[in-house]
């Protein structure tokens, strides 16, 4: 895949910031890392999961019938991962963040919570969250951030113009608009952390009174497979698509993942919920969602659910806060590390 430079230095600079920001970014290394420190929690059942699942991988999107959807808003690295992955990924970078004070809650009780919430969605064989007369408490946190939709286009508009757009990204976003007719033009935009450095695309235009954009992002092979050099997978691109198609959520329409791109609409009402927002009393119950949202994702691959379930059973009761203790902790080593040496 074609890298963008510029975008790979700001990630390099974003990596220095904080322990959890150098995990966001650093998933490749996770891969190498985790079963050399947790080798009774890498082997377990395993499904069709998220792989770079984190704090911050969380979002909403208005499904077909406008209603406001939220969950997991990134697959760039989805692959066939063992279950405790997801979770042990997504525990330990809760503790980042409480370190960081962006959570409001003990290590216990963050993990503790995550995995009720993983527990009861796979009993309850999924449920899509949408935040419409259910989940008021987490509808109003998002309503919130459309207080913020004309700095939101106000940014989007000041990005030059860019330079070079391939050919097949171009159709994609054209082939995205409402209508065939819509003229619009295309920027490059930073999003995201761990997926800085690919090509990223956005097409703005004015359609019917009011500013849409669509985006172009490119995909590559998960880092998952990064040990595996050599050996054929099945592609990123075919395993989103499929993920997108099985799990239990309510659809974004405006989603298509096509020839190695994935192709979306971005909109103010598209957006992560800022952890720092958060009041005490509402850590738990998000961090409770981000473990019924993963059991969504997980509940995708045919079975699992019941499997998961007898392989949780018989481990031990603190499996999760110890295993998400040992890796936050040689995260942190690594971003040390890597600061005395940069």
């Amino acid at each position: 895949m074609r890298v963008v430079q510029s975008d790979l230095n700001h990630k390099h600079e974003r990596m220095a910031e904080s322990a959890f920001a150098f995990m966001r970014a650093t998933f490749f290394r996770w891969v190498e890392l985790w079963p050399l420190h947790c080798p009774e929690v890498a082997v377990a059942t395993t499904v069709l999961g998220v792989g770079d699942l984190h704090v911050d991988n969380f979002g909403t999107w208005r499904d077909a019938e406008g209603r406001l959807a939220w969950g997991i808003n990134d697959f760039d690295e989805v692959s066939k991962v063992p279950y405790t992955n997801d979770l042990v990924r997504l525990a330990a970078s809760a503790l980042l963040a409480i370190d960081e004070q962006a959570l409001d809650t003990s290590e216990r009780r963050a993990c503790e919570a995550i995995l009720d919430g993983y527990t009861a969605g796979l009993e309850d064989l999924g449920q899509p969250i949408v935040l419409a007369d259910r989940h008021g408490w987490l509808r109003e946190l998002a309503k919130e951030r459309l207080k913020e939709e004309s700095y939101f286009w106000q940014k989007l508009n000041e990005r030059r113009t860019a330079a070079g757009v391939p050919d097949d990204a171009r159709s994609f976003l054209l082939a995205a608009m409402p209508a065939p007719d819509v003229e619009f033009r295309v920027v490059r935009r930073r999003g995201g952390l761990g997926s800085l450095g690919r090509e990223r695309f956005t097409a703005l235009a004015v359609w019917r009174g009011a500013m849409i954009a669509r985006e172009a992002k490119a995909l590559t092979t998960s880092a998952w497979h990064w040990r595996d050099a050599g050996v054929a997978h099945e592609s990123v691109s075919t395993a989103y698509a499929a993920l997108l198609q099985t799990a239990i959520r309510a659809p974004d329409p405006a989603v298509e993942v096509v020839d190695g791109w994935v192709v979306r609409r971005l909109a103010a009402d598209c957006c992560r919920i800022d952890l720092a927002s958060l009041a005490k009393k509402d850590t738990r119950k998000l961090l409770e969602m981000m473990g019924r949202e993963t059991a969504n994702v997980h509940l995708a691959t045919r079975g699992s659910g019941a499997r998961i379930l007898r392989d949780m059973i018989r481990r031990p009761n603190d499996w999760l806060v110890d295993a998400a203790r040992r890796m936050a902790g040689v995260v942190r080593e690594e971003w040390e590390e890597a600061l005395r040496h940069d």
